[in-house]
């Protein structure tokens, strides 16, 4: 599904996955990082959301040929993420370096994303795929 490197599917309208990405320092460690818009033509959000992934819950990750879901794709990128210098990169790496605080703290991101967006006047992405393929 994805080459070397980490390829990571989130929602691009969404300022706070946008700054979370830019947050991580990711390419120091993994070397070729790939960010896809989960709300692009991209056929690799097709494929997953075929397989199940309900891209409006959580983002993925794809990493050595295994797909990270949600709260797991967020711990995935805080273990891969450089120590670097930054305040906000070392607190989002305690946060989520633990498989269990991630998975306590990721439903707060999805239902954080979910206020901004309706505050925003932005669809999920769901609706917007429906739409766009011409079904209600």
């Amino acid at each position: 599904m994805t080459g070397p490197g980490l390829t990571v599917i989130y929602d691009g309208e969404c300022l706070f996955c946008a700054s979370y990405l830019r947050l991580v320092r990711l390419r120091e460690v993994v070397g070729r990082v790939e960010l896809v818009d989960a709300r692009s033509t991209d056929p690799r959000v097709a494929v997953l959301c075929a397989k199940g992934y309900d891209l409006d819950a959580g983002m993925i990750a794809l990493w050595e040929r295994q797909v990270f879901y949600g709260d797991a794709a967020v711990h995935l990128l805080a273990t891969l993420s450089s120590e670097g210098t930054g305040i906000l990169n070392r607190i989002q790496k305690m946060l989520f370096a633990s498989p269990d605080r991630a998975a306590r703290l990721y439903p707060v991101l999805v239902f954080g994303r979910r206020a901004f967006l309706r505050l925003a006047g932005r669809v999920p992405i769901g609706m917007e795929q429906k739409s766009s393929n011409g079904s209600e």
